[in-house]
Parts: C-alpha cells; structure tokens; sequence
C-alpha cells in the first residue's frame, strides 16, 4: 500500500512542476513486449532463458512545455513479461509469465526536423517504472516479487501532433522471481529485461 501511495504522490507531484502553460493530451496506448530474464546465482549455468512476445496496453498521459520541447508522461498499463525457461542438462523448457500494472513515467524531448517537421516529430524519452504484479504461472517453489522496479530508455516518432510510435528497451532493477535450495545451498534468480514496442493514440 506505502509503495503505490508512493508512485500516485510522485505522478502528482510531478505533474504539478510542469508550467502551467504546457500542453496535455491524454489517450490509449497499445504494444507488445520481447521479455526474458536475466539470470543470477549458482544454478544460472544450468538454465537458459530466451524471450518471449506478449502484450500490454493501457492510457497514457503527456504534458508538453511549448518551443522548448521537454515535458513529462505517464502511463497506467496493464503488462505481460516472462521468459521460455530451460533447463540445458534435461532440454525440459516451460514458458513463464508475470502480469503486472505499470506505471512509467519519462522525461521527454521532442525536437522537429527540416521539411518533415510540420507533420513528423521524433523523440527520446527515459524514466523509471512501477509495476505491481496481478498475477503469474510461476512454479510455487519460485519465490515471485510483487512490486518490480525498472529504468526504460527509448526513442521515437509522433506523426500530426497524435500518433506516437515508440521503441524502448527497461532493465529489471529487482528480482522478478527467485529459487532457493537449503538443501544444496544454491539459489537461481531472475531480473526483467524487454523491449517494447508502443502506439499511442493522444487526444
């Protein structure tokens, strides 16, 4: 509860630093996600994680300031990210997924190009994400996180001041899931990476 508390305050308060002037446009935003995982701990080498395609789709918020290009955006998405998991001494592989509610919120700069700026503008844009998980089909003898922390860095083009098409690659900053054997006293554990790709649609 603290954490989400946490990430509506910091929308709010951010939102509330752009002047007063600056332009708002709100609207849906669809994608897809190529995720896998980043492995860590002793039994690393025994696995192998490749990606996985998967959706997410949601609302994006932006606000920008005029003439010098910079705002802020902010999107409520619901995200599927996972890996195809394989164990490389038996080939057994098993596809794993962590639905989450994500919140991104970027700095963002828009800059306009000769003769196709009055219709193309490309962008950049980086920021941390909140996700939340709703939901998983992890094993149960994997430990699952249920607050995920990520940096996403990425780029992109807006067509007629509305259509957004836009690239990003995030790091997992936390463990998205987590095995331990006291038995064997070793560990395997995972952190989120994915590109995704986005439209968005803004009113």
């Amino acid at each position: 509860m603290k954490k989400t508390v946490f990430c509506v305050a910091l929308v709010a308060a951010l939102f509330l630093a752009v002047p007063a002037n600056a332009q708002f446009k709100i609207g849906p935003k669809v994608g897809v996600n190529i995720s896998t995982l980043s492995l860590g701990g002793d039994l690393s080498k025994n696995f192998k994680s490749s990606n996985v395609s998967s959706f997410t789709g949601g609302v994006m918020a932006e606000f920008m300031v005029p003439v010098i290009g910079i705002g802020l955006d902010a999107s409520v998405m619901y995200t599927r990210k996972g890996s195809d998991l394989k164990e490389i001494t038996t080939g057994a592989s098993e596809k794993q997924h962590t639905d989450y509610v994500e919140i991104p919120i970027n700095l963002k700069y828009k800059f306009s190009l000769p003769v196709v700026g009055s219709f193309m503008s490309p962008f950049v844009y980086a920021g941390p994400s909140f996700g939340f998980r709703v939901g998983d089909n992890f094993a149960d003898q994997y430990k699952k996180k249920s607050f995920e922390t990520a940096i996403n860095v990425g780029i992109g083009l807006e067509f007629f001041s509305h259509l957004q098409i836009a690239g990003q690659y995030g790091w997992g900053l936390g463990k998205a899931m987590e095995f331990e054997n006291d038995v064997l006293n070793s560990a395997l554990n995972g952190k989120s990476r994915a590109w995704t790709i986005t439209a968005a649609y803004l009113f």
